[in-house]
């Protein structure tokens, strides 16, 4: 591996403290998914479903409502600015939540906490810090940020939840995102060593490009999917005799196994210049996990469709972001960023909504086959992508 195409000091420090950044919004969806509805059931209003649901859901209806906007303004006014407003509404939003006593109270502070839509900025601030030809790597650390907040948050919330509660779950976020923005303010350098405000703002180069749309309906379709088969897939396990307290078994090593082979893939991907193989290796990997997962309820084929997922998952994340950074006009990345996340908020909701839904009228197999119809859209739309002669 040549020295260009590492990392150099700068880029690993950026992309590590990003890294943890980024993640901090994932734990206000992820790290609730296996308690919230309970949690939320026990406060004053909660035997209303429709609310203890819409609690849940407007963090990712304002994540969807505010990524464009917090893009666009760090755009005009610099990255760090709007991640430390966003970490700081983020981090405000997460105190209301712990001492909410009902549910129509929870519901606004969930609001509050989804305002913080900060992973736009961000990540158009790691495009601003990488060079292009080890771009796709240093997404690859927020990429498996993902996999391993997902896939944690399902191991260590039911923990939490015993020893703190979910009030103590929601405090530790708001002091996670506090300490996020001094991560941001103490360890990222300033702005003007790497940033320009832009003089004209030409929207439509980004509304208009065909290529970023077919980006923002992978991301869309890669969460969407996520949701909706974390709706059914703990049912499946549940029916094998895993309990809630047992399924880090599971999910744990799928997950070192999808995060360690991600690696190889991507170093391929940049060094040969074929990303866009890369990234339609993975769907493929993605749909076979999920045709695995409703072909069968042996535990043996589970855990190879889940090793198949999450070796997709965590390379779809890393080359994702960085096309869109690549393909986008310089001086409008957060404006991409912006949408793009959109997209994804948009798939965390109406994935969990429509896995529900599914799994409420059919079979967990229905569910899955949804994910796997999905992924086949996904990869047609890919298809008539650019193969990019630069490394991404």
């Amino acid at each position: 591996m040549s020295v260009r195409s590492r990392l150099n000091s700068l880029e690993r420090q950026v992309s590590i403290v990003l890294s943890i950044v980024y993640s901090l919004r994932l734990l206000g969806i992820f790290l609730l998914l296996p308690v919230f509805s309970l949690y939320a059931s026990q406060l004053s209003g909660g035997d209303n479903r429709f609310w203890i649901g819409l609690a849940f859901g407007l963090y990712g209806l304002m994540q969807a409502a505010c990524q464009l906007p917090l893009g666009v303004l760090s755009d005009r006014f610099g990255r760090k600015k709007i991640i430390v407003a966003g970490l700081s509404v983020f981090a405000l939003g997460s105190f209301l939540c712990a001492f909410a006593d009902n549910i129509f109270m929870l519901s606004i502070a969930r609001a509050v906490q989804g305002a913080g839509a900060v992973s736009a900025a961000v990540v158009a601030l790691l495009a601003d810090t990488t060079r292009d030809e080890v771009r796709t790597r240093a997404m690859s650390l927020i990429g498996a940020s993902i996999g391993l907040t997902f896939s944690g948050s399902l191991i260590i919330a039911p923990i939490l939840d015993r020893f703190i509660g979910v009030s103590g779950v929601f405090i530790l976020t708001g002091i996670g995102a506090i300490l996020g923005i001094f991560l941001i303010l103490f360890t990222i350098p300033k702005e003007n060593t790497f940033f320009r405000q832009p003089e004209k703002m030409n929207f439509t180069a980004v509304l208009k490009n065909a290529d970023l749309w077919r980006l923002n309906f992978g991301i869309f379709a890669l969460h969407a999917a996520q949701m909706a088969m974390f709706v059914a897939l703990p049912f499946v396990l549940q029916d094998l005799g895993f309990v809630k307290a047992q399924l880090w078994k599971i999910y744990f090593p799928v997950t070192v196994i999808g995060v360690i082979l991600m690696i190889p893939a991507v170093i391929v991907g940049e060094t040969r210049h074929k990303l866009k193989t890369v990234l339609l290796l993975s769907i493929v990997l993605l749909g076979l996990a999920q045709i695995g997962l409703a072909s069968s309820a042996a535990l043996i084929p589970i855990i190879i469709a889940l090793c198949f997922y999450f070796i997709g998952l965590n390379i779809a994340e890393a080359v994702l972001p960085s096309a869109v950074s690549k393909i986008a006009p310089k001086e409008l990345k957060g404006t991409a960023m912006g949408i793009y996340n959109t997209a994804m908020s948009l798939g965390l909701f109406s994935g969990s909504v429509i896995g529900g839904i599914l799994l409420q009228k059919y079979q967990s197999s229905t569910v899955f086959l949804f994910c796997g119809g999905l992924m086949l859209l996904w990869f047609v739309v890919s298809l008539f992508l650019p193969q990019l002669k630069k490394a991404l």
